[in-house]
């Protein structure tokens, strides 16, 4: 896979950059992973409603073609976006999202930190408290959107929205869960070779 560090940039551009690789792959375009950082934005799926926003801020609305409700994007969080080839894995997009949050919860134990998945809820979970976001698009038989993981931000805006569309869910991040508080490339270090690991098909399911 190709690896991409994109620094801070803001959210849009990055969104359409993806829609413009996604729609020019062809057999052979290599998969890639894409790190970035956002300023605050916040950003509503497909069939996100609006009145998962609670308050009116002065960050920016923005409605996307990923899946899922409305979350945020800040400086100190770590994003990921995964394009990907679908038929060039072997394996469906509800097994995608499970090895994605494996790798999520293999780099927090590098932390010592114990996370977990929920079936009804895609992301990853301390105890009760969300620490990871996922959602994703297929189009031209290949993914894109990807990951966001809370490394060391500021979470009040997450009080301003019911995130991810459940009301009351509590965040957390790394910083509150290891000392000293890792940095977003440390982290990325660490996130992108279990990615590639977890995301890789077995030999029978290229077969």
């Amino acid at each position: 896979m190709q690896i991409r560090h994109l620094g801070l940039a803001d959210y849009e551009p990055v969104w359409r950059d993806m829609q413009a690789f996604t729609d020019a792959r062809t057999a052979d375009t290599p998969d890639a992973l894409w790190i970035v950082e956002h300023p605050p934005v916040y950003t509503l799926g497909l069939a996100g409603k609006p009145e998962h926003l609670l308050r009116q801020t002065d960050i920016p609305l923005v409605r996307t073609d990923r899946g899922g409700q409305i979350t945020y994007h800040g400086p100190g969080q770590l994003v990921v976006y995964l394009l990907l080839s679908v038929q060039r894995r072997g394996y469906g997009i509800r097994e995608m999202v499970r090895r994605i949050e494996a790798a999520i919860i293999d780099t927090l134990a590098e932390y010592g930190v114990d996370a977990h998945g929920d079936e009804n809820a895609p992301g990853v979970y301390v105890d009760a408290r969300k620490i990871a976001s996922l959602g994703l698009r297929i189009r031209n038989h290949a993914t894109y959107h990807g990951l966001s993981l809370n490394v060391n931000m500021d979470l009040a805006p997450f009080g301003w929205i019911n995130p991810c569309g459940y009301e009351g869910l509590q965040v957390t991040q790394l910083a509150e869960l290891h000392t000293p508080a890792p940095t977003l490339a440390e982290v990325a270090d660490k996130l992108i070779p279990h990615l590639a690991t977890r995301l890789a098909p077995t030999e029978e399911e290229t077969a």
